[in-house]
């Protein structure tokens, strides 16, 4: 175990819930809270893994690959695009956790398991993130924020546990890609979910690409902004991400940042 008076405390948090199913999507810090329960719990912990139109499918084998790793038992559960959501409210990720974490809880409710937990963590509370209400409603436990462990401890523990997902980018839903209001459709997360693995391929680690309808918004790392002041690459980029279904395909010129569209609420 990690010599660390966190780490111990996020341990001893664990082992009081007994017997908990973990919402599980393979990012940085459902992976680290997955093996922490693992060692705290054994095989009193479930990994429960939403499958929908809007998770990429390369996440999903991920996760399942993770999931094997480690060692726990693990189920999928499909989700659709609920009609509350369908034009993409202001508080669609409210109604979204709401819906699905709801799922979770039934099914762990029937298996008799006595907790859902999540991987949110201490950082969180900072952004605007409506779907921490729905989980503090649904009484779900998030075991990284009463630890009060921030996203930088939590990358440092996976490097210490050899976690590979230690440096893995931060990674949202691809909902999280449609301009508030607009109508979700299977199509754009499929042209949106084809774009960003053609970015990851080709060296861009942190990527969102807003969908706006025909037009492509590329948002790379700021620290990747100048490997774009190539002409050719640029062509290339284009040419590649119209294959999928763009028509027009732009670059944002601030870069990659977390939930570009909250920019637009209230204005």
């Amino acid at each position: 175990m990690i010599n660390n008076d966190k780490y111990k405390e996020l341990i001893k948090y664990l082992k009081g819930l007994g017997k908990v199913v973990l919402a599980f999507s393979g990012g940085v810090d459902s992976t680290f809270l997955l093996k922490v329960s693992k060692e705290a719990l054994g095989d009193n912990v479930k990994a429960v893994t939403i499958l929908s139109p809007y998770i990429p499918k390369w996440e999903i084998e991920e996760a399942k690959e993770l999931v094997k790793e480690l060692g726990v038992k693990h189920e999928i559960i499909e989700a659709p695009i609920i009609d509350s959501i369908r034009y993409n409210p202001e508080d669609r990720c409210y109604l979204c956790k709401t819906a699905v974490f709801s799922m979770i809880l039934n099914a762990a409710k029937e298996q008799g398991y006595d907790y859902v937990i999540d991987g949110t963590n201490f950082d969180d509370i900072s952004d605007y993130r409506p779907g921490l209400r729905a989980l503090k409603e649904l009484e779900v436990k998030s075991p990284l924020l009463e630890c009060k462990l921030t996203k930088a401890e939590i990358r440092a523990f996976s490097k210490e546990l050899k976690l590979n997902t230690w440096d893995k980018p931060p990674y949202a839903c691809l909902l999280t890609r449609i301009p508030y209001g607009n109508e979700l459709k299977e199509e754009d997360f499929v042209k949106i979910e084809n774009a960003e693995k053609y970015m990851m391929s080709i060296g861009f680690r942190a990527i969102r690409v807003r969908c706006h309808g025909d037009l492509a918004r590329i948002e790379v790392s700021r620290n990747d902004r100048s490997k774009l002041f190539d002409e050719e690459l640029l062509d290339t980029i284009a040419n590649k991400i119209k294959e999928f279904g763009f028509k027009y395909v732009t670059l944002d010129l601030q870069g990659y940042r977390v939930g570009s569209f909250n920019e637009t609420i209230g204005k």
